[in-house]
């Protein structure tokens, strides 16, 4: 329900240098939307941190001008305002420290199911299409919502894949609802509202698909799930922005690992270099370490496993050895009880993760598996 205090969020959220944590701290201080438009510009000092200048736009008429006119086109399109402050948002994302003080929403957003956010190069390769595919073919009896950002290649898959499953999706968008972006994904964002899905954004119907805005949606994408899986992407893609933002919140980040001559497998392989993300060995690892309830008993590997050691090279055997002998061992004693250079050891455990034989923790740690 639309109240008072959403007309007073909207324009208070709309004047210059109110972002989202300052919008926070004057909710804090004065209680509400309203109070802190009315009072704030009078009232800074009891505001740490803010001067004059900070709170000079608050008040302004043109702002409670335009949040009049978000507020209708929110009700001519149906659209929910949802306010941090007011405990409305998404459990996970309302405790992020950076979490959008607005949130406008269009479809419904059950909350009792576990949120999973998948994202991904627009430049997806057939290798990360099998990959998803698989995925949501073995966890189509799970409990769990899907969660991407609706543009082209990996996240219109996953949207796609969790249709063709009767799984629900949220896709959260970088701009307003009065407009898509890509086009080329109206019918897709159409079909995830007619089967029960939502769309997301923190963007009012004035804010266009500006290339900032992708990068500040990424934060929600991360924010709302426990757990984020990239699965294609090169270095400096955006999607190594949402892993960033899942670390950060102290979520889980899984990366689908590749060849190091796979151009979109290369952001994948550094996350997991890094220490950044855990390595997909096994789609049945990877539900399992997701929690997901009942998945099938028998699930088709993408990549199996070997049940001895006797194929790995010469070095793949020594080090494997050392670190299942030497549980959590970290790099630098790894290094020298075997007498070689880190530099020359970690490719090889790079190769070890990949065979599924070994995972990495941070502090650069390593068991066997």
């Amino acid at each position: 329900m639309i109240s008072e205090e959403h007309l007073y969020a909207i324009a208070l959220r709309e004047c210059n240098l109110i972002g989202d944590i300052n919008f926070i701290k004057l909710i804090k201080v004065f209680g509400s939307a309203k109070n802190a438009w009315e009072n704030a510009k009078k009232e800074y000092r009891k505001l740490e941190g803010f001067g004059q200048k900070i709170v000079s736009d608050i008040g302004n008429p043109l702002h409670l001008e335009f949040a009049e006119k978000e507020l209708k086109f929110c009700e001519n399109n149906e659209i929910q305002i949802t306010l941090q402050h007011l405990n409305e948002l998404p459990d996970l994302l309302s405790e992020c420290p950076d979490a959008p003080a607005i949130l406008y929403q269009k479809g419904t957003y059950q909350h009792i199911l576990q949120p999973l956010s998948i994202v991904g190069t627009r430049n997806m390769t057939n290798y990360g299409k099998q990959f998803i595919n698989t995925f949501f073919e073995e966890t189509k009896s799970c409990d769990f919502i899907s969660v991407s950002g609706l543009a082209l290649g990996v996240d219109k898959e996953v949207h796609d894949q969790s249709l063709q499953y009767k799984i629900p999706t949220a896709a959260v968008l970088a701009h307003g609802f009065h407009t898509m972006y890509p086009a080329k994904n109206k019918k897709l964002s159409d079909r995830i509202l007619q089967e029960g899905g939502v769309l997301f954004t923190e963007f009012n119907s004035s804010r266009k698909p500006d290339r900032e805005n992708f990068i500040q949606r990424n934060r929600i994408i991360a924010g709302i799930s426990p757990a984020t899986i990239v699965v294609e992407t090169a270095f400096g893609g955006g999607s190594i922005s949402t892993a960033t933002f899942a670390n950060s919140y102290n979520r889980d980040v899984f990366a689908l690992p590749g060849k190091i001559t796979d151009l979109y497998s290369q952001g994948c392989n550094h996350l997991i270099f890094q220490n950044k993300a855990s390595t997909i060995s096994t789609i049945k690892d990877l539900i399992s370490n997701l929690g997901f309830n009942k998945p099938k008993e028998k699930i088709e590997e993408l990549f199996p496993l070997s049940s001895t050691t006797n194929q790995l090279s010469d070095n793949q055997r020594l080090i494997y050895t050392f670190i299942a002998e030497n549980p959590q061992i970290n790099l630098d004693d790894l290094a020298q009880q075997i007498s070689l250079p880190t530099y020359r050891i970690l490719p090889i455990i790079l190769e070890l993760e990949l065979l599924g034989k070994v995972k990495s923790f941070s502090g650069r740690q390593f068991v066997a598996i």
